[in-house]
C-alpha cells in the first residue's frame, strides 16, 4: 500500500485523457501532487506537452502537468495510479500496466464497474506483485472536456465510497483518497459493493434507449428535463433489481434517490421530483448525441450486463436490466452482453455466491 504522508505530496499517474482524466489532473495539480498524463488510446496528452491545463466551474486556474510515453514511463513516474477512463478500456490498460508496477503501488480506479478492480488484483497477485487496488464506485468530480487543455469541473462529490483489495487495506486506501482530493470518503465493504453501488447504468440505461431517436438525429436534449414519470419508472424498476441482487450478496445499498440526494443535494423523494428540481437547478446536462455514448458502449455490457449475470449466479431475476440491455442492442445492431470482456476472464459464469465473495 502506497504510504500516506502526512501533509505531503504524492506522485499520482493518470491513465485516461477524458473529462474525469483531465479534471483529476487539475485538481490534484491544484492541491501541491505532482501529476503525470498517459493516454493509452494514442496521442490525446501530446497539446499538455507545451501547452498548461486549464480548469473552469467549481475554480478556474491554470496548471502545467507532465505527459507519459507509455505505460512503463508513467508507473515509473508515480507512487499512486489513476485509471480514469471508460470501463470497456480498463483491460486493456491493466494489461499494459501489470508489467511495470512495483511492490507497493496504489492503483485508484475510477469509476469501477464489472469488477475491473478484482481482474487486476488477481492479475498481479499472479504475477507475483503486491500491490493495493481501490476502487470508486462513482468519480470524485464530475466535468466536461472542452479541449485537449481545457475541462470544465461541475461537481466535486460530497461522499464517495472506497473499497480496496486486499480487503484489509481500506481504510489505508480512504486515507490515501483524502490525502488526495481532500475529505467524504468512506469505507465500503467490498469492490462488489463499490460495483453495485454505481447507479449510471440504472439512470443511463433507460435515458438512452427510450430518447433513442434523440441521440441519433443529435438534438439538443436535456437530460433531466426527459427523465420523464415515464422513464423515471424504469429507471425505478432496474435500480431496484440492482438492490436485490446486492442484498443476494448480503451487501445493502441505498436506492438511487438517496445517490442524487447526497451527490447533488436535491431534497425531493420521487425520482420524477429529483429530476425536474435537478433541471431546475442544473438546466442540463444534455443527453449523448452519437451513438457510440458510454450510455450504451460502456453501461450496457459492464454495467447493466453485469447486474444480469450477478442476477445468474444469485438465482435473482432481472428481468427490467434485460429488457434494457436487449432494446439497446436491437437498435445498435450489437449484443451488448458479449461486449464485456471482463466476465470470461472472471469467470462469472462458473462462479457462486460463496466463492465470489471469497474471492473479494
Amino acid at each position: 500500500m502506497t504510504e500516506v504522508r502526512q501533509g505531503g505530496s504524492y506522485r499520482v499517474g493518470i491513465a485516461g485523457t477524458g473529462a474525469i482524466a483531465l479534471a483529476s489532473a487539475a485538481w490534484l495539480r491544484q492541491a501541491g501532487h505532482g501529476v503525470t498524463v498517459w493516454s493509452p488510446g494514442g496521442r490525446g496528452a501530446e497539446a499538455l506537452r507545451t501547452q498548461a491545463l486549464e480548469a473552469s466551474g467549481v475554480q478556474s486556474f491554470s496548471v502545467t502537468v507532465e505527459v507519459a510515453d507509455g505505460a512503463a514511463g508513467l508507473c515509473q513516474a508515480s507512487d499512486v495510479l489513476l485509471l480514469a477512463l471508460p470501463v470497456n478500456g480498463h483491460r486493456h490498460v491493466m494489461d499494459a500496466l501489470l508489467p511495470f508496477l512495483r511492490d507497493g503501488q496504489t492503483v485508484i480506479v475510477s469509476s469501477m464497474a464489472s469488477l475491473s478492480s478484482l481482474y487486476l488484483h488477481e492479475a498481479a497477485r499472479r504475477a507475483g506483485k503486491r500491490i493495493t487496488v481501490a476502487s470508486f464506485g462513482t468519480t470524485v468530480l464530475t466535468a466536461r472536456r472542452e479541449s485537449g487543455t481545457q475541462v470544465k469541473v461541475m461537481t466535486r462529490r460530497k461522499a464517495v465510497g472506497v473499497s480496496a483489495l486486499p480487503g484489509a487495506k481500506a481504510a489505508e486506501a480512504v486515507a490515501l483518497c483524502t490525502a488526495l482530493f481532500g475529505e467524504g470518503f468512506f469505507v465500503q465493504d467490498s469492490a462488489l459493493a463499490s460495483a453495485l453501488a454505481n447507479v449510471n447504468p440504472q439512470s443511463h440505461g433507460p435515458l438512452a434507449v427510450f430518447n433513442w431517436t434523440r441521440i441519433e438525429r443529435a438534438e439538443n436534449w436535456p437530460q433531466y428535463h426527459c427523465m420523464t414519470p415515464g422513464v423515471s419508472r424504469a429507471i425505478e424498476a432496474l435500480d431496484q433489481e440492482r438492490r436485490a441482487v446486492a442484498r443476494a450478496f448480503g451487501i445493502e445499498v441505498g436506492p438511487i434517490e438517496a445517490h442524487f440526494a447526497r451527490s447533488f443535494g436535491t431534497t425531493s423523494e420521487k425520482l420524477e421530483d429529483i429530476a425536474a428540481e435537478l433541471h431546475a437547478k442544473r438546466g442540463g446536462p444534455p443527453g449523448p448525441v452519437q451513438v457510440d455514448t458510454r450510455y450504451v458502449t460502456e453501461d450496457m455490457p459492464y454495467g447493466l450486463a453485469f447486474i444480469e449475470a450477478l442476477g445468474a449466479i444469485a438465482g435473482v431475476p432481472t428481468p427490467a436490466t434485460r429488457t434494457i440491455v436487449d432494446a439497446a442492442s436491437l437498435v445498435n445492431g450489437v449484443d451488448f452482453r458479449r461486449e464485456n470482456d471482463l466476465l470470461e476472464p472472471l469467470g462469472l459464469a462458473r462462479e457462486t455466491v460463496a466463492g465470489l465473495l471469497a474471492r473479494l
